[in-house]
C-alpha cells in the first residue's frame, strides 16, 4: 500500500515530509526505470536513517535492508524488508523500543513491512536452516547505526553462503523447478507472474545467489536489461492497480502498457516475453555449468580418497553418452565426440 498524502503540516512533520516527498517521486510524469527505483530507495533509506538516530541506541545497532530493498529495486507497492542487528548485549526491552520507534511510522503510514530484529550468530543460524532467509541476506546493505556491524553480517553470511553452496545450490534449483511447475514459463503465458514464473524475476536473483557463490556465473548479454523490463513493468502495475501484485492480468496490460509508453498490450508482451526468454536461457546455462562443477568436485574427491586407501568409486567428470556418429551428450548438452571429423563428414552438422 502506498502512502497517504499528508493533509496538514503536522502530520508532514511527522513523518519528515517523506510520505509527501514519496507521493510527489511516484505521481511524476517519468516513466519507471532504474532511476526512479534508485530514488525511491534512497529517499526511504533517508527517512529510515532518521528514525533510527532518533531512537533510543542501547550498544551497537545497524538498520539493514535486505531482498530487493537491499538491492535497491523498490517498486511503488514493495515491502520495506528491513533487519535490526544488534550485538547482543542491550536487554530484550531495550532492543523491542528500539524497533517500536522504527516499525511503528513505517506502519503508520500504511507501507507493508518485512521485519526482523537478530544478531549476527542469530542472522547466521537462521540463514542456515531458511534458504529464503540466507537469499535475503545475500543482499544486505547498510542504512544507518553502525556499519562495522553490518559489515561483519555481510562478510559472515556470504562465508556461510560459499562453504555451503555444494549443498544449498542445489536446493535453489528445486525451488526454481517447483515454481515452474506451479507457475508455468513466462514467455508462454496470457497472465505471466512477473515475479514467480520461470524466467521471471525470482530467477533472475537466484542468479545473483549463484553469482555470490563462486561456484557459476550466468551469461550477461542482455540479462541486466530484461531484469530491468520486468521491474519497470511490475512498477507500471503496481501504480496501475494500487496492489502490490505481480501478475499482469488481461484487464490491466493497455494500462500498464500506456503508462511505460509501449504502443498496446501485444508489445508490452512481446517485451516481457523477450525479457522472461533471456532469464530462461541465462538460467538454463547456469545451472547446468553448476551441475559440471558439482558433479567434477564429487569426482575428485572420490579419486582423492581411492588413492588415499579409503575406498570409494570414482566417477568420471567428463561422462559423455553417444547420441549419433560423431555426436554425444555431455552435461544436457549436445557436443563433438573426440573422435568426430567435421571436415571428412559434411552431414555431422546435421546430425
Amino acid at each position: 500500500m502506498t502512502a497517504q498524502t499528508p493533509t496538514t503540516g503536522e502530520e508532514e512533520g511527522h513523518d519528515g515530509g517523506y510520505a509527501s516527498a514519496r507521493l510527489r517521486l511516484l505521481n511524476e510524469e517519468a516513466r519507471p526505470g532504474p532511476s526512479r527505483r534508485s530514488r525511491l530507495a534512497r529517499l526511504t533509506d533517508d527517512w529510515l536513517a532518521g528514525l533510527l538516530r532518533a531512537a533510543p541506541r542501547p550498544g551497537r545497532l545497524a538498520l539493514v535492508a535486505v531482498g530487493g530493498y537491499g538491492r535497491g529495486e523498490l517498486s511503488p507497492r514493495s515491502d520495506l524488508d528491513l533487519l535490526l542487528l544488534h550485538d547482543g548485549k542491550a536487554s530484550a526491552r531495550e532492543i523491542a523500543a528500539v524497533a517500536d520507534h522504527l516499525w511503528y511510522p513505517v506502519w503508520d503510514l500504511g507501507l507493508a513491512l518485512d521485519h526482523s530484529v537478530r544478531t549476527i550468530a542469530e542472522a547466521r543460524a537462521t540463514a542456515g536452516e531458511d534458504l529464503k532467509v540466507q537469499l535475503g541476506l545475500l543482499d544486505a546493505r547498510h542504512l544507518a547505526g553502525d556499519a562495522a556491524l553490518t559489515a561483519e553480517l555481510r562478510t559472515e553470511l556470504l562465508g556461510q553462503w560459499r562453504s555451503q553452496a555444494p549443498a544449498r545450490l542445489p536446493e535453489l534449483h528445486e525451488l526454481g523447478r517447483e515454481r515452474a511447475r506451479r507457475q508455468g514459463e513466462l514467455p508462454f503465458l496470457l497472465e505471466p507472474d512477473l515475479k514467480e514464473a520461470r524466467g521471471g524475476l525470482r530467477d533472475a536473483t537466484a542468479l545473483r545467489a549463484v553469482a555470490a557463490s563462486w561456484v557459476a556465473d550466468a551469461p550477461r548479454q542482455g540479462l541486466a536489461a530484461a531484469r530491468n523490463t520486468l521491474l519497470d513493468v511490475r512498477d507500471a502495475l503496481h501504480l496501475c492497480t494500487g496492489r502490490a501484485t505481480e501478475r499482469l492480468a488481461l484487464q490491466d496490460q493497455d494500462q500498464v502498457a500506456e503508462a511505460l509508453g509501449v504502443l498496446d498490450a501485444d508489445s508490452l508482451l512481446r517485451q516481457v516475453y523477450e525479457a522472461g526468454r533471456t532469464i530462461s536461457y541465462a538460467s538454463d546455462v547456469t545451472w547446468r555449468e553448476v551441475g559440471r562443477v558439482l558433479r567434477a568436485r564429487t569426482a575428485r574427491r572420490r579419486i582423492g580418497r581411492l588413492l588415499a586407501g579409503r575406498g570409494g568409486r570414482s566417477v568420471p567428470a567428463d561422462h559423455r553418452t553417444p547420441l549419433a556418429e560423431g555426436v554425444v551428450e555431455q552435461d544436457g548438452e549436445v557436443g563433438l565426440a573426440r573422435a568426430a571429423r567435421p571436415d571428412r563428414d559434411p552431414v555431422l552438422p546435421l546430425r
